[in-house]
């Protein structure tokens, strides 16, 4: 019997470009997956958005749609506070297979079984506010950039602060964004 070949990061596409997809505004985006990342569901808006057939994506791990643009801090906090059982808000811009992108409004949550114990992640988007895309980008940037130069601890460090400095918290921040209010 045959093994089905997993995609993973590795076999995500190498040649990036800055073409874009939008979601339509009613749309909803919902993949699943089980604890280590491989993903177990996607749904139809899923599979269209990534650019990869629904043979394809199940099974592989959801890093295989990381966008590179995208900084480790902001997955760093995702799982902190997933792994924790708490939920996670936030913008996060995914990689297609055809090496353009699309963003989204994600929030992820822990599946819990009957005595409390995390057997998977279901993460659901939407359509993010253009104005929350177009501030979250610099900052998205700046903690690339000090990740580059100085590491994720640095980086981490750098979003933290800029919260602090803004005296909100990360919930707080995203949450403000997406209704369009300033941040």
């Amino acid at each position: 019997m045959a093994v089905a070949h997993r995609l993973n990061k590795n076999d995500a596409p190498t040649h990036i470009t800055d073409d874009e997809k939008i979601m339509n505004e009613n749309d909803f985006i919902v993949s699943k997956t089980d604890t280590k990342g491989f993903i177990t569901y996607g749904n139809k808006i899923f599979i269209e958005m990534s650019g990869y057939t629904k043979d394809e994506i199940i099974g592989a791990n959801h890093n295989l749609i990381r966008h590179p643009d995208m900084p480790k801090a902001a997955f760093w906090l995702a799982w902190s506070l997933i792994k924790d059982k708490k939920e996670f808000f936030g913008f996060v811009k995914n990689l297609r297979k055809c090496g353009g992108y699309y963003w989204v409004y994600a929030y992820i949550t822990a599946d819990l079984d009957t005595d409390g114990n995390i057997r998977g992640y279901t993460s659901f988007r939407r359509k993010p506010s253009r104005k929350a895309i177009e501030t979250i980008i610099p900052i998205y940037k700046l903690l690339k950039d000090i990740e580059e130069k100085e590491g994720v601890e640095a980086s981490k460090k750098a979003l933290m602060d800029y919260l602090a400095q803004n005296e909100t918290t990360y919930e707080e921040f995203v949450v403000t964004l997406q209704a369009g209010e300033k941040a």
